[in-house]
């Protein structure tokens, strides 16, 4: 990976349940993904159109992820955390961008499980992105993602985990 290349900028969701755990998705199998067996899960998150703000972002990918749209703002990561993706990564757009930088913000869940549709994300609009989803200890995330996220993931727990705790 050309260390010449931009970061494409992106925004990302740690999305907190009454009682304090925080979602993750299981990367559904696509010729895109870059999964490590035991590893293939992650918060939502995704790209920064053109003149979107990051949190507008972040609650755009949320709903074409999850269809969530039930939330509240607990906080806003102070700085753009990024990673590199690996040179073997297999990614639309690899030739274009180095990795990502990405804007993370802590959400409160305020709606029903059942409002959560992976399966029809976005209300059927977008392909689906995760393939299972659960809510998980806040703590474990860095653990569960692809090794060249976790650094990122460990600034997330970081920051955030104070703050994730039941309503």
């Amino acid at each position: 990976m050309s260390r010449s290349l931009p970061y494409r900028p992106s925004a990302g969701v740690a999305l907190i349940s009454r009682v304090g755990e925080v979602f993750i998705g299981r990367r559904a199998r696509s010729r895109e993904a870059t999964l490590v067996a035991g590893h293939e899960w992650q918060m939502p998150q995704g790209g920064i159109d053109e003149g979107e703000a990051p949190y507008a972002a972040a609650l755009r990918e949320l709903y074409e992820e999850t269809s969530v749209r039930s939330v509240s703002l607990i906080a806003e990561a102070p700085d753009w955390l990024s990673y590199d993706l690996p040179e073997d990564a297999g990614n639309r757009w690899r030739s274009r961008y180095r990795g990502q930088t990405q804007k993370w913000f802590l959400l409160r869940f305020e709606g029903d499980d059942a409002e959560i549709d992976i399966r029809h994300p976005g209300g059927g609009a977008h392909k689906p992105e995760f393939d299972a989803w659960r809510w998980e200890a806040f703590a474990r995330l860095p653990e569960l993602v692809v090794p060249f996220k976790r650094a990122v993931y460990e600034k997330v727990v970081a920051q955030f985990g104070p703050l994730a705790k039941p309503a």
